[in-house]
């Protein structure tokens, strides 16, 4: 991407290195213009564009030659929440409008479970589980109970009564796989008192593609890197802006 062309030029640039003939590329052009809400701005310097404007015109480069297979990398990354909905949204749009097969790859759990039909985690360049939202989850095995706790032998009495740990933190969070959750918690909170531990909070939840993540690789997601990271990494065709 280019910021110091309009974004009308930034598409036609792609449409010629995709080889589109001249007969038919202005039609191709204003199509995606209009498909990702661009047409107001096209006309503009891409640097004056948002974050989100930037990701869409991104896609609108992608699509202007109508692939059949689409590769996303990182699409919604340093995006705001309402940024991230839009392009959510036209993701989906794709896939169940023009049928388009949708390859994405993607550190925010939440957005492989919305837009996902099928998910593979990769842990140290290894494919480590694949399989649907829904059946990813169920390999966790039951519900999730997060046990905050600084007593120094909660985990050895958590482990004693025969819990599985998903995962479990130096400063006392301690995250278990349990059966029937809300008929345990008060049974387990008084075992623990019995036994002399003492515990801050309790919370429990189904289980989330974050807590498969931690079932196959034993550590969180780390943080992701911030947009102007992203954009420097990207290898996509610009010129430095002033």
């Amino acid at each position: 991407m280019d910021g110091e062309l309009t974004g009308y030029e930034n598409i036609l640039m792609y449409s010629k290195l995709y080889g589109l003939p001249r007969k038919g590329r202005e039609g191709r052009i204003k199509e995606v213009l209009g498909y990702l809400d661009l047409q107001e701005r096209a006309k503009d310097m891409v640097n004056t564009y948002s974050g989100g404007m930037m990701r869409r015109l991104e896609i609108a480069q992608a699509l202007v030659n109508r692939p059949r297979i689409l590769f996303l990398d990182e699409p919604s990354i340093g995006l705001d929440p309402h940024a991230r909905r839009v392009i959510w949204e036209l993701v989906q749009e794709l896939r169940s409008e023009f049928g388009t097969t949708i390859l994405l790859t993607t550190h925010d759990m939440n957005e492989a479970d919305v837009l996902c039909d099928r998910i593979g985690i990769m842990d140290g360049g290894k494919l480590v589980a694949v399989g649907q939202p829904s059946q990813l989850k169920a390999t966790v095995g039951g519900d999730v109970l997060t046990i905050s706790s600084k007593s120094p032998n909660c985990s050895t009495k958590l482990k004693e009564l025969g819990y599985s740990f998903i995962s479990e933190s130096s400063d006392g969070h301690f995250d278990l796989v349990v059966s029937d959750g809300e008929r345990l918690i008060p049974h387990l909170l008084e075992t623990l008192k019995a036994d002399g531990v003492e515990v801050d909070a309790v919370s429990l939840k189904k289980p989330t593609l974050d807590d498969v993540f931690l079932k196959y690789t034993g550590a969180r997601l780390g943080e992701c890197e911030t947009w102007s990271e992203a954009r420097r990494g990207r290898r996509t065709f610009r010129r430095l802006t002033k």
